[in-house]
């Protein structure tokens, strides 16, 4: 919106136009602010799958929707890839891995949950180490463990 020099009357008004532009300025700063950031990182996702399958698979997608409830995009490879490669079939499961380290190198962070570390999350995270990712470890709780 434009704001006018003159007031109503056609005079030559400075005061006014600088308080209505200065107005007009902080509510416009407002709206911005408001409004939720266009940019989302995105985040790799590393828990079990192995052991407990349905329940690491509940677990991995608790991790992800807090990872959206932070402002970040999640990527859980555990998630997505045994849909449609078997976990048992090794030669399948370490072809997941490899694809799931592609997915790695595209994020700004990794995240693993909980107490224990698998031999496929360790392969990740050393991954990640070597990318010079941050990596943050949170509990299963999700509560970040601070180093």
């Amino acid at each position: 919106m434009r704001v006018s020099k003159y007031n109503a009357e056609g005079y030559y008004s400075p005061t006014e136009y600088e308080g209505m532009k200065n107005l007009l300025r902080e509510e416009y700063e407002r709206k911005r602010a408001q409004r939720k950031p266009i940019f989302m990182p995105k985040v790799f996702i590393c828990s079990p799958l192995r052991g407990d399958v349905y329940k690491n698979i509940l677990n991995a997608k608790k991790y992800c929707r807090f990872a959206v409830e932070s402002g970040y995009i999640p990527f859980a490879p555990h998630l997505f890839f045994p849909r449609f490669l078997s976990d048992e079939n090794e030669a399948e499961r370490q072809l997941g891995i490899r694809m799931g380290k592609v997915f790695l190198d595209d994020c700004r962070e990794i995240w693993w949950f909980g107490d224990t570390v698998t031999e496929g999350m360790q392969m990740e995270l050393d991954r990640a180490r070597h990318r010079r990712l941050t990596v943050r470890h949170f509990t299963a709780n999700l509560e970040e463990v601070k180093d």
